[in-house]
């Protein structure tokens, strides 16, 4: 056996720029997919890992396994998220909720509204993703009703998706940032208060801004009353087609697992398509499978109710097992430990240190391409420097959050960007700079760190075990 060499920036800067420079070129010259520039990049760190640090292909392919393992839970949800997308469409419970939203909503209060329907269903359920996948694709729709561009509209879907997730005690980065960092769940939740809530207003204050400009212009009445009349010529539409939504929400809010409280989504999506809209078994299976697709006549109403289905996901799975392959061979070679060691060699200062914990998550979000990684990694890595500073444990885990949690949406192939590009059609490079809660909150954690504020001493707590 050969005997295996710890990792250095110099064996990740290999993979990594291998990364960046075919990502680029695949993307910008031959707008190509990332799928085959992370595969390649995955062949390019497994070559050094086995040529320069010793590794055998058994033991990175037992690491890529791992990772992906940690993962299947978000790509099983992601599939039965494109059920009921497509299940929902076709029992008309996603058109009503355009219909009605199109004739209540205004542009000047949209974006604001947006933002804190989406917060509250995610404080409710616990879930950005089921957030996204249920109100946030009708809030999409009515707002490209309204005229407004789907990444202004995504940008404030996915902030208050987030803030809900961040915040309440149901998430499961939530409740896994704090058992990184040897913090209590709830004084976990309260010390993020302190950088979500400053972030979150300040997001619906330039929410209201945008949206003001909106707000003098006349709506089209006339496109707006097309789309009207072409969904209610092609669907039958009722208040009581809101139920499913009502109840995947209240199912979530009880602490039923995701994946059946989803898939009884999906069940009653296809029971109220049958009820309502007369459809058959054969289109029920196919509008779950292959999606429903609409030819009413209306171009902007068929280009928004139709897709979905399980198929339309698989782009989307295919990448999240692509770029999580990818992370945990880095993490199995040790050459995401590396990149940690260099950036915490720049710390000295609290304010240095809470930059190179955000510094590093963002890292591993690009790199590892999840956002359970950008949690876990870190916190091992810098759970005993925090101890070590005095530092209370629950500034860490706030900021694993902060910068793990928050910035995994913004990277288009990390598995939460492209499950919001799956479910909303939206890419991250469009959404991305109007997802201000998401770009406020890890700049908010640095600017506390280095003014000292809210950054607990570890000796304030002497319950906590050293």
């Amino acid at each position: 056996m050969k005997t295996k060499k710890e990792a250095t920036l110099k064996h990740a800067f290999i993979p990594i720029l291998f990364l960046v420079v075919s990502l680029s070129t695949s993307i910008i010259v031959f707008g190509a997919d990332p799928h085959i520039p992370l595969i390649a990049t995955i062949i390019v760190a497994a070559i050094v890992a086995v040529t320069s640090l010793g590794f055998t292909w058994s033991e990175l392919e037992a690491g890529m396994i791992d990772t992906i393992k940690m993962g299947m839970q978000a790509v099983l949800i992601l599939m039965v998220i494109g059920t009921i997308i497509g299940t929902w469409t076709l029992s008309g419970t996603v058109p009503t909720m355009i219909y009605y939203g199109l004739q209540i909503l205004s542009p000047g209060i949209f974006l604001v509204a947006t933002a804190i329907i989406c917060s509250v269903v995610s404080l409710a359920t616990g879930s950005s993703w089921t957030t996204a996948g249920t109100v946030g694709i009708a809030l999409l729709g009515i707002g490209l009703g309204l005229g407004m561009p789907a990444g202004l509209v995504a940008g404030a879907i996915i902030s208050g998706a987030y803030f809900g997730d961040k915040m309440s005690p149901l998430s499961d980065t939530t409740n896994l940032a704090p058992a990184m960092a040897g913090a209590e769940l709830f004084e976990h939740i309260k010390h993020m208060v302190y950088t979500t809530v400053p972030a979150l207003i300040i997001s619906l204050i330039l929410y209201g801004i945008i949206g003001s400009r909106y707000a003098g212009r006349e709506l089209d009445m006339v496109g707006i009353n097309e789309m009207l009349g072409a969904m209610s010529s092609n669907f039958m539409i009722s208040p009581l087609l809101l139920i499913p939504p009502i109840l995947v929400i209240t199912i979530v809010v009880l602490k039923v697992p995701a994946l059946p409280g989803l898939m009884a989504g999906t069940l009653l999506g296809g029971l109220f398509a049958a009820i309502f809209q007369g459809a058959a078994i054969g289109d029920i299976i196919d509008a779950a499978h292959y999606g429903f697709y609409l030819d009413s006549g209306v171009e902007i109403v068929d280009d928004l109710l139709s897709g979905g289905g399980l198929d339309s996901m698989m782009w989307t799975v295919s990448l999240i097992l692509i770029a999580m392959s990818f992370g945990g061979l880095m993490e199995k070679s040790g050459m995401l430990h590396a990149i940690g060691r260099a950036i915490l060699s720049l710390a000295e200062s609290t304010g240095s240190l809470i930059l190179a914990t955000v510094l590093t998550c963002i890292a591993v979000n690009l790199l590892a391409a999840e956002q359970y990684i950008a949690i876990v990694v870190p916190g091992r890595m810098y759970k005993d420097t925090y101890r070590e500073k005095g530092i209370h444990p629950k500034v860490l885990s706030r900021t694993l959050e902060d910068s793990g949690t928050l910035t995994s949406v913004l990277i288009p192939w990390n598995t939460c960007g492209a499950f919001m590009f799956g479910t909303l059609g939206v890419s991250a490079v469009a959404y991305g700079p109007y997802a201000f809660l998401n770009i406020l909150t890890p700049i908010i954690a640095v600017i506390y760190g280095y003014i000292g504020f809210t950054i607990t001493p570890l000796e304030v707590d002497k319950k906590i075990e050293a």
